[in-house]
């Protein structure tokens, strides 16, 4: 989050009911939490400019785009470049995420992929951007935990984030 403030117990409820229901409407919301109108769409807006809540786009799968194949690129970087770097692999679609790490590795670069050629063409894409020396590709074979927040949002929410009437 890019927020200065951190999300307070109140901030975790709404989130959590938006979880349970994303297409709830703001007064749906502040009924189901008894909190008014305003106190909710005031803070759903602060922490959707301060990157709380991210895009619609997290919920869409890859395999609805006819990307089934998930695999994790590791890259060796001439740090010199990193922007550069960076810059082309946001200009590659099929790669989805990149992080930066500590350790012998410095990128972990998340793509997806029609199928095993497809993934040897953005794999081979990855490794003629300039500035990157090394690549390690290994394909996901099962999500195991899918990303989740919920666990966390509940102990922030204070009394285990049960919604009223659950």
């Amino acid at each position: 989050m890019n927020s200065e403030r951190a999300l307070d117990a109140t901030d975790a409820r709404i989130l959590l009911a938006l979880t349970a229901q994303p297409r709830a409407t703001v007064v749906a919301l502040a009924e189901q939490l008894g909190l008014s109108r305003n106190t909710v769409q005031t803070r759903v807006a602060r922490m959707e400019q301060g990157g709380a809540l991210a895009s619609f786009e997290r919920r869409i799968t890859p395999n609805a785009l006819g990307h089934p194949l998930t695999a994790f690129v590791t890259a060796r970087v001439d740090q010199h470049r990193l922007a550069e770097v960076s810059e082309a692999l946001a200009g590659i679609d099929e790669v989805v995420e990149v992080f930066g790490l500590s350790g012998e590795t410095d990128l972990l670069v998340r793509v997806v992929a029609a199928d095993a050629e497809d993934l040897y063409r953005v794999a081979g894409r990855i490794l003629a951007v300039p500035g990157i020396e090394r690549t390690t590709t290994a394909l996901a074979m099962r999500e195991l935990v899918p990303h989740r927040l919920t666990p966390l949002l509940r102990r922030a929410a204070g009394d285990g984030g049960r919604q009223p009437g659950r």
